[in-house]
């Protein structure tokens, strides 16, 4: 595994108006996914988990490529691992996605480019996907003999089996309108407006929403799914529960009884 004190600083981050941007620094290779580029995502999402100056993410990157998947020297070395090293490294990309996906707020991807492999599943993991035309997404593992083990468990949550099937048996990259026709893309924007919509997008969903019923959504969407009915309703009758105790909750209840627009 890689020195993590000789690697130099591939995620580039910058707060403003409450959004947190994490921007790929890596495009001389294409933002390809590292050993050391993951600990530095898992390491800033970390940080800004708890932080209150910051209430949505976003995930971009530098250059024409958003993220091609695994980098090629970090590829040849897996060769040479051990079962137990490969499943330490699988582990460790779990855990970012993992951590994406029950973050506790809302995150939204800004892909300009190919997003492929690794890459197409950290846009999978994230709420909005905001892409600009001449952006795709793709699975390709199955045509160097790998596997896209753990984004298909978000893929099928994201766009179902039957769309997930196509994507990942015929490994071919889908073009930004078909992305956006199977909900991969929320959002099919101009390059040249994507940077200014992202942010408008992001510092209105701040104003109008309360962070608290944010993160309780995410919460819900994350666990309910798994659960049989009853046990997802008792759930969700938890949770709602939960969500009136909150200080966010006795804000909201007061402005819209005095009809009052409240902002966040």
């Amino acid at each position: 595994m890689e020195d993590q004190n000789k690697t130099p600083l591939l995620i580039e981050t910058e707060v403003q108006d409450r959004v947190g941007y994490l921007t790929l620094n890596r495009p001389e290779r294409r933002n390809a996914l590292s050993y050391a580029l993951v600990s530095q995502l898992r390491q800033a999402l970390s940080q800004w988990q708890e932080d209150p100056s910051v209430r949505i993410v976003v995930l971009r990157a530098r250059g024409p490529v958003f993220c091609a998947g695994a980098d090629i020297e970090y590829l040849q070395k897996l060769q040479s691992y051990t079962f137990q090293e490969n499943l330490a490294d699988s582990m460790h990309l779990m855990e970012l996605y993992l951590l994406m996906y029950r973050y506790r707020k809302p995150l939204i991807a800004q892909v300009e480019g190919p997003a492929l492999a690794g890459g197409a599943g950290l846009v999978t993991v994230c709420d909005l996907v905001v892409a600009t035309p001449e952006a795709t997404i793709g699975y390709p593992e199955a045509r160097i003999g790998f596997l896209p083990a753990m984004v298909t468990y978000f893929l099928l949550r994201r766009v179902g089996e039957g769309w997930a099937r196509q994507l990942l048996m015929t490994a071919e990259p889908f073009p930004a309108q078909w992305a956006h026709t199977v909900g991969l893309f929320n959002y099919i924007v101009p390059s040249q407006e994507i940077r200014t919509f992202v942010h408008e997008l992001a510092t209105k969903i701040i104003r109008q929403n309360s962070s608290t019923s944010m993160e309780f959504t995410r919460k819900l969407i994350a666990d309910m799914q798994d659960l049989p009915l009853q046990q997802g309703l008792e759930f969700a009758a938890k949770m709602n529960a939960h969500a009136r105790a909150t200080e966010d909750f006795r804000r909201g209840i007061e402005a819209f009884l005095r009809k009052e627009k409240i902002e966040w």
